[in-house]
């Protein structure tokens, strides 16, 4: 037998949503999907459940040992539960939108699971909302993702946002030209992700130079972009930052006083992007409200792989962005509440608790069961607090 006691614990990472926590999730979730649809992104609802084979295939292989398995009793096939919304999404477009107009501007919310949690983020199980914004190679539309998460984030209630933009490519792109090996361009990306100076300067020796002066270039995007334009970086890298740079330009001609960093050697997380990506900050919050980037779509039928771009939010983050729920108005009704009554207070914007025991006293029952007001005689009384 088990002990009542033990009954209710869970695994590590995984919690149970309790009042009001759980309705705040439900109502800020369809309110960020709301921000979406309200600018053409239309919703897809992906299955908990894929063939392992489909959901780790290409990139997504980097899921792999974050996703729970189990066979199937009916295909006797591997399946797998999906551990990040954003894969499932881009199969969808390739293969069931396949033959839709691009662009194609898809949403999502849903919750994942993960086999581990990190130091930031301990939650193995959690909320995803997010958008794709598939077949569109144009500045215009990173700026549109960064820009729709900005406002649909303030929309909800989080203030004092940052955004962090990078290029996770720029740093194996300029390796390469500098002639260095795949082992030490793998040691060298970690060593910037660390931030680790000595590490730096020890793998790359004499051509340690350039990857320093990104380090220092890190910082809010008017100071950084200054900087970088003093570095001497291959043709195809110049490109890749004078596309960044447009793309501030377009965040700072609708949003100025939006709070961008830029930070050129961050690659934790990034490993299937393509170009421009991003991390959303809240000031004073714990973890990463958020991240997404450019990246190549799966091909569909009749045309390659396609130039994408989009982001997820994390539920949990968003949620510590916010003040906590404040209860509503809730009143209890006697049983002998008449039930248009009890309608007129719920059109009202009451909410209403409908008592169950002729015998009780309502303003004890009131007070018990977390009400602020009882109906007495037809009129609302305000309970003492």
């Amino acid at each position: 037998m088990t002990p009542p006691e033990a009954k209710g614990l869970l695994p590590a990472g995984l919690t149970d949503g309790l009042p009001p926590f759980a309705a705040q999730e439900a109502e800020v979730v369809e309110r960020l999907v709301a921000g979406f649809a309200a600018q053409g992104y239309d919703r897809v609802k992906p299955p908990l459940l894929e063939f392992e084979d489909t959901l780790l295939s290409g990139a997504n292989n980097d899921l792999a040992q974050q996703t729970f398995r189990l066979m199937d009793p009916v295909s006797q096939r591997m399946l797998g539960l999906r551990a990040d919304m954003t894969p499932q999404v881009a199969r969808i477009a390739a293969a069931r939108l396949g033959k839709s107009p691009r662009p194609l501007r898809l949403c999502y919310g849903g919750q994942v699971l993960q086999v581990k949690g990190s130091q930031m983020r301990p939650e193995r199980q959690f909320g995803q909302v997010g958008v794709e914004l598939i077949g569109a190679p144009q500045e215009r539309a990173d700026a549109e993702v960064i820009l729709l998460a900005a406002e649909v984030l303030t929309a909800v209630g989080v203030g004092r946002l940052s955004i962090d933009l990078n290029l996770p490519t720029l740093v194996g792109a300029l390796a390469k030209s500098l002639g260095m090996a795949a082992p030490k361009i793998l040691d060298l990306s970690q060593a910037l992700d660390r931030k680790d100076v000595a590490a730096l300067n020890a793998i790359a020796g004499p051509e340690a130079a350039p990857f320093a002066a990104l380090l220092r270039a890190a910082g809010p995007a008017p100071a950084a972009l200054e900087a970088l334009a003093r570095i001497d970086l291959p043709e195809a890298q110049a490109a890749e930052l004078a596309r960044l740079r447009r793309t501030i330009e377009l965040i700072r001609a609708t949003a100025p006083d939006l709070t961008l960093t830029l930070d050129l050697t961050e690659h934790r997380g990034f490993e299937y992007h393509s170009g421009i990506s991003f991390i959303i900050f809240a000031r004073d919050v714990r973890g990463e409200l958020g991240r997404g980037g450019r990246y190549n779509a799966l091909a569909t039928a009749d045309q390659g792989e396609t130039a994408s771009t989009g982001f997820t939010l994390y539920m949990d983050s968003v949620l510590r962005a916010l003040p906590k729920p404040k209860p509503g108005r809730r009143i209890y009704l006697p049983p002998a509440c008449a039930p248009a009554r009890a309608r007129d207070l719920r059109a009202g914007g009451w909410v209403t608790l409908g008592g169950l025991d002729e015998s009780a006293d309502a303003r004890s029952e009131a007070a018990r069961l977390g009400c602020s007001h009882v109906l007495l005689n037809d009129r609302i009384e305000e309970l003492e607090a």
